[in-house]
């Protein structure tokens, strides 16, 4: 699907107005799913112009994309940063009608740092706003501040130990947020209840254990997961600036589990 964007400004967000860019496929349904996309970059990025593949991508799907500036607006410090991102959500839920119609499904997505942020936006719609979020994507989400997997130690090989080290640092900063549920939701205790997940890693991705491991504890609480494992040697690690020999064959895949993730929702909400 060609895939077009605009850049507009989301004027009544709780916390003030908010930048943002919309990506839509040309030849969206009627009530396409409506996402919210938090970009990665460590909690370093706040490039709200970058392109972005993985919201091309969902877009791809017929899907209309939200990438938020919620860098901006934050700072990426917690918990200016999970507030923020978290009014962007509760404005578009106000919103849907006005980006598709009132039976689009409502999503939030994002990679690495943004998935991050995407877990904990889904908590606390879960505390807040329960049954609005209708699914949570999370792509490599960057959530153990402790940095100690085993497949962590592969993070110098993409180049990526020293600029998660710094990007946790700054997220945290003096806030005590590694002790809050919504800043690491790997270690948060009550799960029950939140929005179901598809979670997308690869075999030699540093971040695959912590990801893993959040999405069996998920299933442990009656959470619905799905999870897909992209193998080795996709170029997996570009999709947050990593270092990678092989070129990116996982824009194509990303679209196809999004696109079977909604059937899915879309079948539980008919």
């Amino acid at each position: 699907m060609n895939v077009q964007w605009k850049d507009v400004m989301l004027e009544k967000v709780a916390l003030g107005p908010v930048s943002a860019r919309v990506y839509h496929g040309a030849d969206c349904s009627k009530a396409p799913p409506v996402v919210l996309y938090l970009h990665g970059g460590a909690f370093l990025d706040t490039d709200a112009e970058t392109d972005r593949p993985v919201a091309m991508s969902l877009a791809g799907t017929g899907a209309v994309v939200v990438a938020a500036d919620y860098g901006s607006c934050s700072k990426n410090a917690f918990p200016k940063v999970l507030e923020c991102a978290y009014s962007i959500l509760a404005y578009l839920s106000n919103k849907r009608m006005d980006l598709g119609s009132k039976k689009s499904l409502l999503f939030v997505a994002g990679e690495e740092a943004g998935g991050n942020i995407a877990a904990g936006v889904a908590l606390k719609a879960r505390d807040l706003m329960p049954g609005s979020l209708d699914g949570q994507l999370l792509i490599s989400p960057l959530l153990d501040p402790f940095m100690g997997t085993t497949s962590f130690r592969r993070a110098d090989e993409v180049g990526m130990r020293q600029r998660w080290s710094e990007g946790w640092n700054h997220y945290l900063g003096f806030s005590g947020g590694v002790c809050h549920p919504y800043a690491a939701p790997c270690y948060c205790s009550r799960l029950a209840g939140v929005a179901p997940a598809l979670i997308l890693t690869a075999e030699d991705d540093p971040l695959r254990d912590e990801a893993f491991e959040y999405g069996s504890r998920l299933k442990k609480s009656g959470v619905s997961v799905r999870q897909h494992v992209f193998p080795a040697g996709a170029g997996w690690p570009s999709i947050y600036g990593g270092r990678s020999e092989s070129s990116p064959k996982w824009p194509g895949e990303i679209a196809r589990q999004f696109e079977s993730f909604v059937q899915e929702m879309s079948v539980r909400h008919a």
